[in-house]
């Protein structure tokens, strides 16, 4: 456990063969070593203490792709000092498992601990995921599991209440760098890049070590005379695709990120996570419908246009298609953002629904239901019933709740854009009819 804060000096690990993988080669030898993840990893960090202690619990590692959870659990399993067991849940099915389990009694029987690693351990269904429960409760194994998804989603409860969620950050721009130092260190040779190119190639990661390795071993393996500029980089390698599943949480992070942006009046923000989603493909009239939604859940009657405005933006890129279509989604983006806001719509929405299951099957005042029929008429249908357009001010006035409520008042509207002249006339019917009335 000595080495878990080593020095500063990075020791290249010598298991992996000259001819492997780059990134395989610069496998950290310690935890030390990990790069970025020192929230977990340092001596106030969940890892460092269980390490301090010399005790391991059963562990979700929850991280991108290329942050180190493989690494990490291995590097545990050797300060801890118990069996590496690892398996992925892509390749590997309940028989696996058994045989693993079975290995880790043995082993347990001749005073030795098993750690073992799930790589993948969302795509592992249900079933599944509960055959590990006892084997964690009695102690034949410490699960240590990693997943790129949100574990709130994808694992069972079960599973979750007996192992801490531990949260690997994406790789920032230091850390990358020092990935980059490393591997010139190991290869003996700087990087065929200039620095505008290096910022270029960190930003291209998008937080993967082992993806921004990948691209640096393919420079190194082209004969390059002169340190490329960013262009000539571009042009050579391949361009990253951003991490975005459209049914995982990416896809609903982005979404969130986007409509409060729209929320909070802030049109450059809503801007960019319109651009995340577009440019990674996300579907553009998913992206409309959302905004829909926004126009009348945060908008409202402040701004009537800004519905019209979004179903208009629907109409012209379904007429015009990508991309041209998707300057009108920009539109609509734009406005919605810098419209009034309100949600007095939606509040009222909520309110009424609620108060109309709550009072059941109210019969409304014999005023104002029809009487199509002599026997309706003759029992007091309609009767009373006041036409407002023959009233003075078109308004008579007149009671339309059921006799065993009172009035309610479910919509609210606020001093901001058009609701503010929906709040005058409100006001103004209530004291007419508080005046004809005789309230």
């Amino acid at each position: 456990m000595t080495d878990l804060f080593a020095s500063d000096d990075f020791t290249v690990a010598n298991a992996a063969a000259d001819n492997a993988p780059l990134a395989d080669r610069l496998r950290p030898c310690t935890l030390g070593e990990v790069v970025g993840q020192e929230h977990l990893t340092g001596p106030e960090g969940a890892i460092g203490r269980m390490v301090a202690a010399g005790r391991l619990s059963s562990i979700i590692l929850w991280g991108p792709p290329g942050t180190g959870k493989t690494t990490t659990a291995r590097l545990l399993a050797s300060a801890v000092g118990m069996r590496f067991a690892p398996i992925s849940a892509v390749f590997s099915g309940v028989a696996d498992l058994k045989k693993l389990f079975a290995s880790a009694k043995d082993a347990a029987r001749h005073g030795d601990k098993t750690l073992l690693f799930v790589d993948e351990i969302h795509r592992f269904n249900r079933a599944q995921q509960d055959g590990f429960l006892p084997f964690v409760e009695d102690g034949t194994v410490t699960l240590v599991g990693a997943t790129t998804e949100n574990p709130s989603f994808e694992l069972n409860a079960a599973l979750l209440s007996r192992a801490q969620v531990l949260i690997l950050r994406r790789l920032d721009a230091g850390a990358l760098e020092q990935l980059l130092e490393r591997a010139e260190a190991l290869v003996g040779r700087p990087i065929p890049i200039d620095a505008p190119a290096r910022e270029a190639l960190i930003a291209s990661a998008d937080g993967d070590g082992r993806f921004l390795l990948n691209q640096v071993e393919t420079l190194y393996s082209i004969d390059i005379p002169t340190p490329l500029d960013p262009a000539s980089l571009s042009a050579l390698l391949h361009r990253r695709v951003a991490v975005y599943d459209k049914d995982r949480e990416g896809h609903y992070n982005l979404i969130s990120a986007l409509h409060k942006s729209l929320r909070g009046s802030d049109p450059q923000a809503a801007l960019y996570y319109l651009a995340r989603m577009l440019t990674a493909g996300e579907e553009p009239l998913y992206v409309l419908r959302r905004l829909v939604r926004f126009a009348t859940e945060d908008i409202g009657l402040a701004d009537p246009q800004a519905v019209v405005q979004c179903l208009a933006a629907k109409d012209a890129y379904e007429f015009l298609g990508s991309p041209e279509g998707e300057l009108a989604i920009v539109q609509a983006c734009i406005y919605c953002a810098t419209a009034p806001k309100s949600n007095a719509g939606y509040a009222a929405m909520k309110a009424s629904f609620k108060s109309a299951r709550d009072t059941g099957s109210l019969m409304p005042p014999m005023n104002i239901v029809n009487a199509p029929t002599k026997l309706m008429k003759q029992v007091g249908y309609g009767k009373g019933y006041q036409y407002d357009h023959d009233a003075a001010d078109g308004f008579s006035g007149a009671n339309y709740w059921p006799e065993e409520m009172t009035p309610q008042t479910f919509y609210r509207p606020t001093d901001r854009g058009f609701e503010a002249r929906i709040a005058e006339r409100i006001a103004h019917w209530d004291r007419l009819r508080a005046e004809r009335s005789g309230a």
